[in-house]
């Protein structure tokens, strides 16, 4: 039952070339920075990652596509990774754009063992209709193009049917696991990391802070450990704020309405 593992390059060296990867995280909030910088040392390529984006350039999971391991991509939003868009656009990377909604109901889908569901989301859109580029030519032709979704109607609604997912490995970062695999998320990291995990066929989890087992009450348990295989210490610093905005201009400075021209700073992402 003691899922610990010692070293974040010891949980992943069993990821094999062309490997498919559910990544956990939003933007660079609640990313598994320990486990891709472990994958990135390690220098497997040909991945096909499933995550709702790729990081940024520098950070994240553009670190894998900077060094040229990741083959393909499913996300539902891409737009902070200029990297990205290059390799995209040239044809080297093959890309499956998804809703955010139907990216994570096909990750929760694939966790639970159902094979597809019906939405409506993307009815009457190419995504229904098909054509959308997956991969590129060298000259900015498309090589690959999504193929048409089938559809049925509900009630009188059309409804696309939509494939779950899961993967040979899926990696997450925890705000705090026990050894047993059991987890906790703080806040916003909670979106698609608990997901991921499901959707994994091997699950790697690191974590902020390791704790025994049974430290964690059952009602503060965000992802039972069943659904974990290995557990690691997250490197304590590699958290990023994605980006960093200063706001400055007349707000309201008291109830009598008065108005101050005092600087105010917001992060718009941390970990």
């Amino acid at each position: 039952m003691d899922k610990l593992v010692d070293s974040a390059r010891a949980a992943v060296a069993d990821v094999p070339e062309g490997a498919s990867l559910a990544v956990g995280g939003f933007g660079l909030c609640g990313i598994p920075s320990t486990l891709i910088a472990a994958l990135v040392g390690a220098g497997v390529s040909g991945l096909r990652v499933v995550s709702n984006n790729c990081g940024v350039d520098d950070w994240g999971l553009g670190l894998l596509l900077r060094a040229g391991q990741i083959a393909r991509m499913t996300s539902s939003y891409v737009g902070e990774n200029k990297e990205f868009a290059r390799q995209y656009l040239s044809g080297e990377l093959e890309v499956e754009l998804t809703p955010q909604g139907t990216l994570a109901e096909r990750l929760r889908a694939g966790g639970c063992g159902i094979p597809a569901f019906y939405t409506p989301a993307g009815v009457g859109t190419q995504i229904e209709e098909g054509g959308l580029p997956w991969r590129h030519t060298a000259d900015g032709g498309v090589a690959v193009a999504s193929p048409p979704k089938q559809t049925r109607d509900f009630n009188g609604r059309r409804y696309l049917l939509e494939e779950a997912i899961s993967t040979d490995f899926a990696l997450v970062r925890a705000a705090v696991a026990d050894r047993h695999g059991n987890c906790v998320f703080h806040a916003a990291a909670r979106n698609f990391n608990p997901l991921a995990a499901m959707a994994g066929r091997t699950t790697v989890v690191e974590a902020e802070r390791v704790v025994e087992a049974g430290e964690l009450p059952p009602d503060a348990v965000h992802l039972p450990g069943v659904y974990v295989d290995r557990v690691v210490a997250a490197d304590p610093a590699d958290r990023r704020i994605e980006r960093r905005t200063v706001l400055t201009g007349v707000l309201p400075a008291a109830p009598t309405g008065e108005l101050s021209a005092a600087p105010r700073t917001a992060r718009s992402e941390e970990n």
